[in-house]
């Protein structure tokens, strides 16, 4: 645990990403399997446990620890893990004698390997026990891989990038692997030390590194050739890929979670043998339906045949990787297009279909379409490069995403809680909303769109303007007005106001306006997202 402590503090205070591999680098070059392989799941994808809860570990620390002192240091520090690894009662309280913390501290592999043949009402002593036992670093570490969220920095790509250059392999040998393997690695690690080939893996029904586009500005337009692309719709659903064969299927997030279980109707009816990239929808008389409608079945692990009636779900392809165990990702996407084409008439199923092209001669074409998206309950535009290979991740020129212009409201600042990680300190998660009648009512919540300087200057506003306290959360004057900006407006059950935003992000600060002269509820409602009248025509 040692080791895996000091790596995730060199991570913490190492903002340079070439320093941050570097540290990795050093961590899987020196650290012995088993540890490393469990380090390297926590830091690429995170356990699928959660082991520790926060009110777990809220219960036992307020044991040990005046919980008044607790509350109060927690608001100061803002992360429960830091809070606790400090906070915990040192060598001599009436708690952790000499004797129990000379005991050995335990191992990375230890704490996982324990934890995983042990119950859930076990789990508060032995992390006591732990914490008893580990300074306040490993505490740290140790709480940050049972609650998940590292928070350090490192994305699952920063990770396996580290591995690649470990290993001396290229990435995208690891990334083809990835979802075949299993922690703690050991396999991986033999392969990359040299001491065994490539791990094997059965890639009927696994998960493929997904191609992602890169956002386009209108002024980007002009440097590109009309002719050489393809233009497409970019649906308001969630992105997923169809793996099926040998009667078995299943059905993937962009992340790479299996979510088949909540969509039964498509996985347990793929009865062919391809893996097929597009966009999860829910279609009803022929009408692509909200993106609010879609939620209704995310997450599931049983849906009633109400649930199947009333959101009944679609496929909507753009893409194959596979047809019949062939590898069609090398094909330019004209090729693998004509492809699919044919694969969607010859599987005729009625949850299926193929995303139409957008046809177009000039750019000033495709404007006149973004600008009618909204309209048509879609999310904007695709386009890619006719001549262009499927490739992992997401690489600079093929694909591009035109989205529609966002909406915007000026909302006022209700709430503001404190932020993670690096923003710890400051109150930046910011609760706001707009006028009904005589009061302020909640449509949103937002944590980004400002710089580190605004951030600053909201912070201090937040302090100097609270009037009430909720734990983490203060509430503030009605005093600060706030232009956000979103991708939608949706019915919604989770706020006072009756409605959600998509996607909201903070555009401007309106320092300048009265909170009188912020929207109103009924401004809003009039932007609620609604169902396409009729699909798009080709």
């Amino acid at each position: 645990m040692r080791a895996f402590a000091d790596l995730l503090e060199r991570l913490v205070f190492t903002a340079s990403r070439s320093a941050k591999l570097r540290h990795l680098e050093r961590y899987f070059a020196s650290a012995p399997d088993p540890e490393r392989g469990w380090a390297l799941a926590a830091l690429a994808d995170g356990f699928e446990t959660r082991y520790a809860t926060p009110a777990m570990v809220r219960a036992l620390v307020e044991e040990r620890v005046d919980p008044t002192l607790f509350r109060l240091s927690y608001d100061y520090v803002g992360d429960l893990a830091e809070t606790v690894s400090l906070i915990w009662p040192a060598v001599g309280s009436a708690t952790v004698t000499e004797a129990k913390q000379a005991g050995e501290a335990p191992g990375l592999a230890e704490v996982v390997e324990t934890l995983a043949r042990t119950g859930r009402a076990e789990r508060p002593a032995l992390l006591a026990d732990w914490l008893d036992r580990l300074d306040p670093s490993a505490r740290f570490a140790l709480l940050k891989l049972l609650m998940g969220g590292m928070r350090v920095g490192v994305s699952a790509r920063l990770a396996k990038t580290a591995l690649a250059r470990f290993g001396g392999v290229e990435l995208d040998r690891i990334e083809e692997i990835w979802f075949g393997l299993t922690p703690p690695y050991a396999d991986l690690f033999a392969w990359l030390d040299g001491r065994a080939p490539p791990p094997q893996v059965d890639g009927r029904l696994m998960f493929r590194p997904m191609m992602l586009a890169n956002p386009l500005e209108e002024a980007d337009l002009e440097a590109l050739a009309p002719d050489a692309f393809a233009a497409e719709w970019k649906w308001d659903g969630i992105r997923v890929q169809l793996a099926a064969a040998d009667g078995e299927a299943k059905l993937y997030s962009r992340t790479g979670d299996e979510i088949g279980a909540s969509f039964p109707e498509i996985a347990g009816a793929a009865d062919f043998h391809a893996v097929l990239d597009g966009e999860l929808l829910i279609v009803r008389d022929d009408v692509v339906r909200p993106f609010n409608d879609l939620q209704q079945r995310l997450g599931r692990k049983r849906v009633t045949r109400k649930q199947l009636a009333a959101h009944p779900a679609h496929l909507r392809v753009y893409d194959m990787l596979f047809e019949a165990g062939e590898d069609l990702r090398a094909l330019p996407l004209d090729a693998r297009r004509a492809r699919l084409a044919a694969f969607v008439a010859r599987a005729n199923k009625s949850w299926l279909d193929l995303s139409p092209e957008v046809p177009f001669a000039a750019w000033d074409d495709l404007r006149a379409h973004r600008g009618d998206a909204r309209d048509a309950g879609i999310e904007g535009l695709m386009l890619k490069r006719r001549d262009s290979p499927y490739l992992a991740g997401r690489p600079k020129g093929p694909w591009f995403k035109w989205k529609r212009d966002p909406l915007s409201a000026d909302c006022i600042l209700m709430y503001a809680q404190r932020g993670h990680g690096k923003r710890s300190s400051f109150y930046s998660d910011f609760t706001f909303g707009v006028w009904r009648g005589e009061e302020v009512t909640p449509v949103g919540k937002a944590y980004s769109g400002f710089t580190d300087a605004e951030l600053r200057q909201l912070d201090k506003w937040v302090r100097d303007h609270t009037v009430d306290r909720f734990g983490p959360v203060r509430a503030v004057s009605f005093g600060l007005v706030l232009e956000v900006a979103f991708d939608s407006l949706h019915r919604s059950t989770r706020h006072k106001s009756g409605l959600a935003m998509r996607f909201p992000r903070i555009s401007r600060i309106r320092w300048d306006k009265p909170a009188a002269e912020a929207d109103r509820l009924e401004a809003l409602e009039r932007l609620i997202e609604r169902p396409a009248a009729a699909p798009p025509a080709e």
